[in-house]
């Protein structure tokens, strides 16, 4: 179980590790070819009305870039909450599900009665481990599936 969720945590850091040096590479090579058209938008500008137009030319593609950055930064936020918003309420209401069954209390209450207080508090404590650790996973794991 241990070597399962150890090898899990290696293959998700790798998955990380890659997409992230590969999203590098590209933003690296964006931001190339930007300087590059805007050098040349620069000197044909540049040519044909002078440098103050040129200059002013500059300034209104990199304000440009900015503003569809920033509203594209926007969305995914306002996406991600949502996504969050409905994963919370998606645990809660099965939370609630499964505490609101009668065969389940009554179950409960049959396995404290025959294991005793305490013995069933450190039990408690490990399965509430186990339990916080798979709703991690599996909202980690939507998350993922979302993207």
């Amino acid at each position: 179980m241990l070597q399962r969720l150890i090898a899990d945590v290696k293959e998700s850091t790798g998955h990380t590790v890659r997409l992230t040096t590969l999203a590098l590479a590209a933003a690296v090579g964006l931001f190339f070819t930007t300087c590059f058209l805007c050098a040349a938008a620069f000197v044909a500008v540049l040519q044909r009305y002078g440098l103050v137009a040129a200059c002013l030319t500059g300034a209104a593609i990199f304000f440009v870039a900015t503003l569809i950055a920033a509203a594209s930064y926007m969305a995914r936020k306002r996406a991600l909450a949502k996504q969050a918003a409905r994963a919370a309420e998606a645990t809660r209401s099965a939370a609630q599900s499964l505490f609101a069954d009668p065969m389940l209390l009554a179950s409960g209450l049959q396995v404290v009665r025959m294991i005793g207080v305490k013995r069933l508090v450190p039990l408690l404590a490990v399965g509430g481990l186990a339990l916080g650790l798979l709703a991690r996973g599996q909202m980690s794991d939507s998350a993922e599936a979302a993207e």
